[in-house]
């Protein structure tokens, strides 16, 4: 600036002197002018020497035109005037260079952060520079505003709301350049600095803004420094992606690695969860596990308060937490302000948890996947679309891990099951197999077991139900055909059947095959959403039906629990064949050789267990001992080969007329008894009529039978076996007395 002035003073003097038109002056104000415009140019303080000049040659020139001063004035500002751009464009050059300097040196540097965090913090220091006596900050999103990261020099600010120019390039996803802040009313003012411009530029990864540079000083920014500033804010951008790229594969490979080495589904769910929880920098994970009705914790990582331990321990009841609407619509789920929704867990809002994730981990072949995925933190954050891209690569890893590890305890289920045998009688295995396949299909919480025995079904073993109570209902072979629904042949092949209750009436099929009041009460089958029942066959026949049921959800069984359930169903011929074999022998000692029907042994176990039966649940039970008439005529007059064959015929008579869940004994010699579970007095009555009218019709040689029947009913008659057999016996003496078939 100074050497402006002293051109222009020098040209101005040599003017002056010019003009007054002194002798001598011809020469030294041309001179003088022209020694203004060197120093103009060139930036030289020669005017007052070019004016020192002129005064000591004043004899030497008579005179000097006017006119001619005039064009050399107008060409003397011209020169001012260019020799005043080139410096101004000069010192442009000069500090575009030392921008591109800075901003190459920053470039060379980006590969050398080695994770996000790190790259973004180092930002403020390579740019420094360009602040200006302003400063650099990088600014990341938390808590409706944004957290400082990291700035130099460092500012007084720590968070700033979203409405600034931070927030509106984070949101608009574009640079925002504010040439003067103080025609910006929603500009944010650092404390203690005076600022005209600033420059926000959005940071992406994967395309979504994680982070926003700021720059902020006292001058406006070049269009030059802003368009290089937005290609630094690009290859920035590029970095953070190649990073997460990076981050991604890491993470992945130690994931399969982990997987590969574990033994069991804990340690490998324990492995995965300490590797995102510490590789994202969250604060604690869960993988939870469908059970039944409730979610129960497979494993958990950073979890320690006493609150969060206890639903670890409870598990989460169907329906409750946000990990339940996940398993519901198989879509994840990402939340920064987990207090505000509604199905929140209530243990999780309690201590302020804001931050949260859930994602389903997928089976194959599964319509829902039966285990989630929930990660998160109290301080609240935002979920970048690489975290999310990372976390849903990472489920898929660990469902394939874990299917490898669910179908090898499956193995080590069945062959434990295969040891047991040597060593526990059947009866004891019957409720192991159904609880280890309850277990291992997915999605099952109930069940039972319905085993071939006598001719019908039985209920063995029962999970989630009342086995007392199933114990009394027995099932023909076309009633378990009508329940199973695929006919003889699907049967025979071993098909599993999937129910829904969205699309099936279950109660009402269930009802056609068994008494309603113990199928609705010991059985739940009101309850029942979904049942699964496979077939167990062995060469010409079906030894058992497992039905595996869930309660809560009619879409749970898919091509996966099928799959499961099949598995299930070679080892468990086995077993049952191996039972039936000793079966055999056992039902020999409690079976009348002669008419093949239960013995007296067999009818003294079976009262009890009906009776108590009866006096759990308050149901009626009634007992009938029947005694023969004309057989002893028969016996004497034809022989005892004959006789043989009259009781032979009773017991046929008597099966023939047996209702569904009745049961029928020799009691001993020409005695018969029935039990009558779920039957009054009256129902009794006419089941002993039957019977009688039954035998009444079986005639040898003209000889005919008959028979006399005394009726006992539970509570009535009394409450325990003696006193109902005492109180049938009798009767069944009166009736031989009055000479009636029935007596009551």
């Amino acid at each position: 600036m100074l050497t402006d002035y002293t051109a222009l003073a020098s040209f101005l003097v040599g003017l002056l002197l010019g003009l007054l038109g002194y002798p001598g002056f011809y020469v030294l104000p041309w001179f003088m002018i022209a020694v203004a415009v060197v120093a103009s140019v060139h930036g030289l303080p020669w005017g007052l020497l070019a004016s020192a000049l002129a005064a000591s040659a004043l004899a030497l020139f008579p005179q000097f035109s006017g006119v001619a001063l005039a064009l050399l004035l107008l060409s003397a500002l011209l020169a001012h005037q260019v020799g005043k751009s080139l410096r101004r464009a000069h010192r442009r050059a000069r500090s575009l260079a030392r921008v591109e300097r800075l901003l190459a040196s920053a470039l060379e540097a980006l590969p050398q952060a080695e994770d996000r965090e790190a790259l973004l913090q180092s930002l403020p220091e390579r740019l420094l520079a360009l602040g200006e006596r302003g400063h650099v900050g990088v600014w990341v999103p938390q808590g409706g505003g944004f957290r400082r990261l990291a700035s130099r020099p460092p500012i007084g600010l720590d968070w700033i709301p979203e409405t600034g120019v931070v927030g509106r390039a984070f949101r608009e996803g574009r640079p925002i350049y504010i040439p003067d802040v103080r025609k910006e009313p929603a500009y944010i003012a650092p404390p203690g600095q005076e600022v005209l411009s600033e420059l926000a530029l959005p940071l992406f990864e994967r395309g979504d803004a994680v982070a926003v540079l700021n720059l902020e000083r006292r001058k406006p920014f070049l269009p030059e420094e802003v368009a290089g500033l937005r290609r630094f804010a690009q290859a920035v951008s590029l970095q953070l992606s190649r990073l997460a790229d990076l981050k991604e594969r890491r993470i992945l490979a130690e994931l399969a690695e982990g997987l590969a080495r574990a033994e069991t589904l804990e340690e490998a769910a324990e492995g995965a969860l300490a590797l995102l929880v510490t590789s994202l920098g969250l604060e604690s994970g869960t993988l939870w596990e469908v059970r039944g009705a409730r979610m129960q914790a497979l494993a958990s990582h950073g979890v320690r308060e006493a609150s969060l331990l206890r639903v670890l321990e409870e598990g989460l009841p169907f329906g409750v937490g946000l990990a339940w609407r996940v398993y519901e619509t198989g879509s994840p789920f990402f939340a920064a302000h987990y207090a505000e929704e509604s199905q929140g867990v209530a243990a999780l809002k309690a201590l302020g948890w804001r931050t949260f994730a859930a994602l389903p981990v997928p089976s194959q072949g599964a319509p829902r996947s039966r285990r989630v995925l929930v990660l998160g933190q109290r301080e609240e954050r935002p979920w970048p679309k690489a975290e999310v891209d990372l976390l849903l690569s990472a489920c898929r890893t660990l469902g394939l891990g874990l299917e490898r590890l669910t179908e090898r305890a499956r193995h080590q289920a069945v062959n434990r099951l295969f040891l047991d045998l040597l060593e526990k009688p059947l009866e004891a295995l019957y409720p192991e197999v159904l609880e280890v396949a309850v277990r291992h299909v997915p999605r099952a919480e109930a069940g039972s077991l319905l085993v071939l025995e006598g001719g019908v079904y039985r209920f063995r073993a029962a999970v989630g139900y009342d086995l007392e109570g199933l114990e009394g209902a027995a099932f023909g072979l076309e009633a378990q055909l009508l329940w199973y629904g695929r006919g003889k042949e699907g049967a025979l092949r071993g098909e599993p059947r999937v129910l829904s209750a969205a699309e099936h009436p279950i109660a009402e099929i269930s009802h056609e095959t068994a008494p309603p009041e113990v199928m609705d009460t010991a059985g739940r089958v009101r309850e029942i959403q979904a049942n699964l029942c496979l077939p167990v066959p062995h060469k010409d026949q079906v030894l058992a039906y497992l039905n595996l049921d869930n309660l809560h959800d009619p879409q749970a069984f898919g091509e996966d629990s099928l799959e499961a359930a099949r598995f299930f169903a070679a080892p468990l011929a086995t077993l049952l064949h191996e039972s039936q074999t000793r079966k055999l022998l056992e039902e020999a000692a409690l079976t009348d050789p002669l008419t093949g029907l239960p013995n007296r042994r067999a009818f003294e176990q079976a009262f009890l267990e009906e009776l108590k039966r009866a006096e759990r649940y308050g149901y009626p039970l009634s007992l009938a001992l029947l005694d023969l008439t004309g057989f002893k005529l028969v016996n004497d007059r034809l022989g005892h080969a004959v006789g043989d064959q009259a009781l032979m015929k009773v017991a046929e008579a008597l099966l023939g007329e047996r209702r569904n869940g009745d049961k029928v004994f020799r009691w001993a010699g020409d005695e018969f008894a029935a039990l009558f579970p779920h039957t009054g007095k009256e129902g009794a009555i006419k089941a002993a009529f039957r019977y009688a009218k039954a035998i009444a019709k079986l005639c040898f040689d003209g000889l005919c039978l008959g028979a006399n029947i005394g009726l006992a009913t539970f509570p009535e008659d009394g409450k325990t076996p003696d006193e109902l057999l005492s109180a049938a016996d009798t009767r069944m003496y009166q009736a031989k007395a009055q000479g009636v078939a029935v007596l009551a």
